[in-house]
Parts: C-alpha cells; structure tokens; sequence
C-alpha cells in the first residue's frame, strides 16, 4: 500500500522533467491523478503510460479558467483535491536585465508568478470545504526555485517571478494554517530538465564544460537530478508530514550553506 494510495493528486506542467517525474512517483505510491500541460499530444500520450487512475486537461496555466476547470474536474472524476504540485513554468533567455525583452519578461510573470496565484486561488477554497466537511483538508506544494531565495544573475525576471511564489507560499500558508491546508514550496538549483539542456545547447560548448560552468557555485559541482526534487516534492505533499506548512524547501547541493 502506497502513502498517497488513494489520494487525488493535480499537477501542472505535468509532461516537463519535473512534472513527469513527480506524477510517475505519485502513480506508484497509489495516486490518482489530474495532469495537465499546453501541448495536448504529449499530456495524451503521457498519461497513457501511467499505471493509475489519471485524467488529464491540456491549456495555458496563464489562463486563470484552466486552474478553475482543473479543480472541477479533479472533483467530477474523483469526488475530492488532495494534493496540488503547482509546476508549471518556463524561463526567459539567459541574459542581463536590460537585454530581457518585455514582452518575455511579462510571459514569464503570467506562467510563473500569476499561474500559481491562479492555482492556489481555485485550489485553496476546494481544500478548505473538504477540511470543514470531514476534517481532512489537503497539501499544495509550488515548484520554485533556489533563485526564488536569492539573487540570479543573468535569470532576472525568473528569480523575481519564483521570489513571488515564495511569497505566495508563505502568505497562504499562514492564511490558512488553522484551516486544513498546508501549503510548502520547494525550491530546486539546476536540475537536470530542458531548461539545462537548453543552457547546454544555447553555451555552445561541450556539455561538460558548460554544466561546469553552471554549476560553479555550487559545493557538490553537479545539477540535481529529477528524482531528488521529486523525493522533496512527496515530503512536502506527505500527510505524515502535517506540522510542516509556510516552508521553502531548498535543494540546492550545498548553495544556501555558503
């Protein structure tokens, strides 16, 4: 028996490094899942492989109706919202601020920072009926960042949208500590997603040096790897974890202790 086994669990961003990896851990400890991301085809074909209970709803989490749509249906298909792992985001190019443009950098707002405001704003109230209605209330867990907790140079507009989802996190959470929510965020350094592959590519160096590079400030000198974030993940969302609420999970191989 799984420590989710029955527990509904709705993830954005879901075909992604993260979101994949999160709701192939989830399936096995017993999970049903709600998964959605923008490209309907690759949400299709992923959920096929997924042995449990899984509905899907492709759409832009920009747009605020997809978050409401999602918890009706996590609601229509399994009766109840356990678990919500906010994951869904992009980054812009890697460049100093001035050279972001603003039509990116307001994209990068809109997905990062008001996709998860959005979220939480149609999750939050589905999880406090079902606290006041059978005293179990339910989990969300937003996917950061380390450069949610600090500076990131040449990440500007990334690091201020994930620094608002810290806020977020931290300003629910005390909102509704009393009311059977617990809300975390984790909070990951590099990890080894698209979104390294692509700063590998964009460097134009072997992969090598360009993930040295990357990770020149980081004390083990490596990118974490996807079933690291997604085991802090599962703590985070974990009922046995049920004292731990407001809290930005750092997995950062050692950043935050220098």
């Amino acid at each position: 028996m799984g420590r989710f086994d029955g527990a509904t669990v709705l993830i954005t961003g879901a075909t992604g490094g993260l979101g994949r990896g999160a709701a192939e851990a989830f399936a096995v400890e017993g999970a049903r899942l709600v998964l959605s991301d923008i490209d309907q085809t690759a949400l299709t074909d992923f959920a096929t492989s997924l042995d449990t209970e899984t509905t899907i709803l492709a759409g832009n989490i920009a747009d605020e109706k997809l978050s409401e749509d999602l918890v009706d249906l996590a609601v229509q298909k399994f009766g109840r919202l356990d678990i919500a792992v906010n994951n869904a985001g992009i980054v812009h190019a890697f460049v100093r601020l001035p050279q972001v443009a603003s039509d990116e950098a307001r994209r990068v707002l809109e997905v990062d920072l008001l996709g998860v405001f959005y979220a939480m704003k149609h999750q939050i109230p589905q999880m406090e009926r079902q606290f006041k209605a059978s005293g179990k209330g339910g989990a969300i867990v937003n996917v950061a960042s380390v450069a949610g907790l600090g500076g990131a140079p040449k990440l500007s507009v990334y690091a201020a949208a994930k620094h608002g989802v810290v806020g977020l996190t931290k300003s629910a959470a005390a909102e509704y500590a009393t009311k059977g929510v617990r809300i975390n965020a984790v909070c990951p350094a590099h990890t080894r997603t698209a979104m390294v592959d692509g700063f590998v590519r964009a460097s134009g160096s072997p992969e090598a040096e360009a993930i040295a590079e990357l990770t020149r400030g980081v004390p083990m000198k490596r990118v974490g790897e996807v079933e690291e974030i997604t085991t802090g993940i599962l703590f985070l969302a974990d009922p046995a974890n049920s004292f731990m609420t407001g809290h930005a999970l750092a997995l950062d191989g050692g950043i935050g202790a220098i």
